[in-house]
């Protein structure tokens, strides 16, 4: 029975506010590091503020993405994995930006638990300042959700929510993409954060040892394979869009390259892909060879190790492939534009992606 004299607190039903209060003042330094112009990146108003003009912006469209990272976040909770999926949030969100031809100028985050535990929330948040950094915006805000009852014990979510801007006009729309166009590929990191429910059903049924070294390389732990950050594009590709070289670009997430290549192409275009053109990632011929993966399942579920593919007109392709490959990227011509219905191919041949004779992927959009 109650006492109806005892007096009841929120730290007794589960919510910390000297834990919250101590997190906010962790972070604070983390916070103001990705400070640039438009934003100061101070926190502990009631929202924050931007200016375009004093980053530069003269008649600014903004466009707006958000994302999260998935069940990859059980593979960080389950081995203590917690500071790189703060890279992969915003990876997520910022080169779904700079699709658009979009820069990223600020990002929100939210994370959520059931409760807050030392020292995990900060490492998440350093995360999302170092992707952050990388992809040049601001961290201004957040919020950090203590909900007794709604996790298990050690769990966490996250979501990430950017902002970014293009002059009017000078947005990548796909509308000056054409038969003949050269589909352009930028190698991944690995798996980013897409396919993680097929991986970690593998690593069930499977019996994976993640604490030892990959079966691919002794070298490293396979859990550290998979836990690779997916890899910030923005800052190899803003200064190609400024200069009009590209005309298109795709972010190979959920969906692989069969499904999310043709969301950047106008209608009456088809992309044609060759898988012989760039070297299979050894983990993901490791999943491949796990799962019995047949090449049209590899292809919309996982990147195959291609993180972004550029649509560029002959004529520019190889100064684009220069300056790519100069700002730090793995480039490969990929394939192709070509006329016909609005979708995809992806080709192979015998031995490719261990299939057992040629095979072709198709996916109409």
């Amino acid at each position: 029975m109650t006492d109806p004299e005892k007096s009841y607190t929120y730290e007794g039903a589960g919510v910390s506010i000297a834990a919250g209060n101590a997190l906010v003042k962790a972070i604070g330094p983390l916070v103001r590091a990705t400070a640039r112009p438009g934003a100061d990146a101070e926190l502990g108003g009631f929202g924050a503020f931007f200016d375009p003009k004093a980053a530069g912006f003269k008649d600014p469209l903004l466009v707006a993405a958000n994302d999260g990272v998935g069940t990859k976040l059980k593979l960080a909770i389950d081995h203590d994995r917690h500071d790189s999926v703060g890279i992969d949030l915003v990876a997520m969100c910022v080169n779904d930006l700079i699709v658009q031809g979009a820069e990223p100028l600020f990002f929100l985050d939210y994370f959520a638990t059931g409760k807050l535990e030392s020292g995990v929330a900060e490492r998440v948040i350093a995360g999302i300042a170092e992707g952050c950094k990388q992809a040049g915006c601001a961290l201004i805000g957040g919020e950090t959700a203590e909900m007794p009852g709604m996790y298990s014990p050690g769990d966490y979510d996250l979501a990430g929510f950017c902002v970014g801007a293009v002059e009017r006009g000078a947005q990548l729309t796909g509308e000056r993409i054409a038969p003949g166009h050269v589909l352009i590929g930028l190698a991944s990191s690995g798996v980013h954060s897409n396919g993680f429910s097929l991986v970690r059903r593998l690593a069930e049924d499977k019996g994976w040892k993640m604490d030892r070294p990959a079966l691919f390389d002794q070298d490293r732990l396979l859990v550290d394979h998979l836990m690779e950050p997916t890899r910030i594009y923005v800052g190899s590709l803003l200064p190609l869009i400024r200069d009009g070289l590209i005309d298109g670009l795709a972010h190979i997430t959920g969906g692989g390259l069969l499904e999310n290549i043709p969301r950047a192409l106008p209608d009456g275009t088809r992309a044609k892909v060759h898988a012989q053109r760039w070297p299979q990632l050894r983990l993901m011929a490791f999943l491949q060879s796990q799962g019995n993966i047949e090449p049209e399942e590899l292809a919309r579920t996982f990147n195959c190790g291609i993180g972004m593919v550029l649509m560029v007109a002959q004529e520019h392709a190889d100064a684009v492939t220069q300056r790519l490959q100069d700002a730090g990227e793995t480039v490969f011509t990929i394939g192709e534009v070509v006329e016909g219905t609005r979708g995809c191919d992806v080709d192979g041949t015998a031995g490719l992606w261990s299939a057992q004779s040629d095979w072709v992927a198709r996916h109409d959009h």
